[in-house]
């Protein structure tokens, strides 16, 4: 299921590995610069991540065209293997915060990712459901290796 209400992305993902394989995959940065960013020729240059309540996350990657992105935020909820939620700030738009919240639930061999990232704004130039629904392409392929 996916939809867009007011100003918030909603994208429900089945991944074909574990909760703690999904986990790592959102919380460890050599995994983080395997998949993030939504164009599928574009690679990661910097992850940074303190994976703890009040921690702090920031990642810089680069899409095949050269331009450079980077976001940042503080991890608000952390319970391992279950849920994650951050702010979230582009570094081209300083003071305006979205907030992810991705929940995982265990289903056999396969883990559910409820995914939300809310206030994302009506005026950005990002296209956040595409971005993600892309980005989570990546991050299947390279959890099916």
């Amino acid at each position: 299921m996916n939809a867009s209400a007011n100003d918030t992305v909603f994208i429900e993902h089945e991944f074909h590995v574990s909760a703690e394989e999904l986990w790592d995959a959102w919380t460890l940065p050599q995994l983080v610069k395997q998949w993030f960013g939504s164009d599928p020729a574009g690679i990661v240059l910097y992850a940074a991540m303190n994976v703890q309540t009040g921690g702090y996350f920031e990642v810089t990657f680069q899409d095949s065209n050269g331009n450079q992105h980077t976001c940042s935020g503080i991890y608000k909820e952390v319970h391992p293997h279950n849920k994650l939620s951050f702010t979230w700030t582009w570094k081209n738009e300083p003071g305006i915060e979205s907030f992810v919240t991705i929940q995982l639930q265990s289903q056999g061999e396969h883990t559910l990712m409820k995914f939300e990232h809310a206030h994302v704004g009506f005026a950005s130039a990002h296209n956040y459901e595409k971005g993600w629904k892309d980005t989570f392409l990546k991050l299947e392929k390279v959890l099916d290796k």
